[in-house]
């Protein structure tokens, strides 16, 4: 199939899986007038770097999995801790953004929102006085 085909079927942009195919994660086949040619294997792979990606893994850690995917002697603990290690950066962001969230609405309620200048969302935002 061509990359418009493989696109549509794996549910990437054919510019992505032109990007995955550059760094080298997957490498489809070439038909004799030089078109990229997916087979069912490619499909494969690029659904489920679509997978991978959509649940946010790094282009990094979806090389790790995607070779422990095709490797039948592997290990689910090593995909256990890529997908752990991943966790935990996602709960730490989620830890700053309810930081982010609790700071800010603090800043929203002690605000008047009259037509007052005095503002201490302004003042947080510029920063402490000097």
């Amino acid at each position: 199939m061509n990359i418009k085909d493989a696109a549509e079927k794996s549910g990437l942009p054919a510019k992505t899986i032109r990007y995955y195919e550059d760094i080298g994660l997957v490498t489809p086949d070439r038909a004799v007038n030089g078109y990229r040619d997916f087979d069912a294997a490619h499909l494969h792979k690029l659904t489920f770097l679509a997978q991978a990606r959509g649940l946010g893994f790094s282009i990094e850690d979806c090389r790790n999995l995607l070779a422990l995917w095709e490797d039948q002697d592997r290990a689910s603990g090593d995909v256990r801790s890529i997908a752990k290690q991943h966790l935990a950066e996602i709960e730490s962001k989620i830890s700053g953004l309810e930081a982010m969230r609790a700071t800010l609405a603090d800043l929203v309620e002690t605000c008047a929102g009259d037509d007052r200048p005095d503002c201490p969302i302004i003042d947080r935002l510029q920063g402490p006085a000097k």
